[in-house]
């Protein structure tokens, strides 16, 4: 029989613990599990009994394919967090204007760091739900969320598996406060292996003229868009930067939400 293109098992440690987790992923996500034995490699599977492999462990779940393996971390999110709650200025906070209370639909979640900026800055009483695409990348992004200590000020992040321009045409008008698209980079800059895994599974079109204006029907306030500095992508869109520092890599652009008809 062919590969399975994605499947759930344990880390080389296990226990009936450890089992019942990996078995609640796989259910969770619809995917099938694999019973590992102590110490057994997952090499050989890789390429025969599944392409890519979701492991559980006692330090998080990883996704392993066969050039190498990803795993959630909260990382610079983690110090923007502390920036945050300290009185420092986030960007994205601050061009979508964001408040406690506020709902945010992530339709590019990745790594989950702006969504997880986003709880933070809603706090417990606000919503946010992030859109991936790419089942393998959801899964480990997910269950990192889920397994990620946040505190009592910030919201739960919703991830879902689908697609953000067909989502978006499910919503009502004036669904959400705030719409985010964080296009992956056309041009990436030399990144660190892990960052590589990531990128063979993410979703790499553009943000098209078409899913912005579903944003901006789906907003009550703007549509953020991020995007490569030195390139044109905004302003192909219509978005005009908006001012940054000079040391940054990152541009933002923002338009209102459409008008009410």
């Amino acid at each position: 029989m062919p590969p399975v293109p994605l499947a759930v098992t344990t880390s080389t440690k296990v226990d009936d613990v450890q089992v019942q987790e990996a078995r609640t992923v796989a259910e969770r996500w619809g995917l099938p599990f694999l019973r590992r034995r102590a110490k057994e490699g997952i090499a050989s599977w890789l390429g025969t009994k599944t392409e890519a492999l979701i492991v559980v462990g006692g330090d998080g779940v990883t996704l392993w394919e066969p050039e190498g393996s990803f795993g959630f971390a909260a990382g610079m999110a983690h110090l923007r967090r502390m920036r945050l709650r300290a009185g420092d200025p986030d960007t994205f906070v601050k061009v979508a204007e964001l408040s406690p209370g506020d709902s945010v639909l992530d339709c590019t979640l990745g790594l989950g760091q702006d969504a997880l900026v986003a709880s933070l800055a809603v706090g417990p009483s606000g919503r946010v739900v992030g859109l991936e695409k790419s089942l393998a990348l959801c899964v480990v992004v997910a269950e990192g969320l889920r397994r990620y200590e946040r505190g009592a000020d910030s919201c739960l992040v919703d991830a879902q598996h689908a697609d953000a321009h067909e989502y978006l045409k499910t919503l009502p008008s004036r669904s959400f406060d705030v719409v985010f698209f964080d296009p992956m980079f056309a041009k990436p800059k030399k990144a660190q292996p892990a960052f590589e895994v990531l990128r063979r599974f993410a979703e790499h079109a553009p943000l098209t003229p078409e899913a912005l204006e579903e944003g901006r029907r789906v907003a009550r306030r703007w549509v953020v868009v991020k995007g490569a500095r030195y390139t044109d992508d905004l302003r192909k869109l219509g978005l005009t930067p908006e001012p940054l520092s000079r040391f940054s890599d990152v541009a933002w652009g923002r338009v209102a939400a459409a008008s009410r008809s």
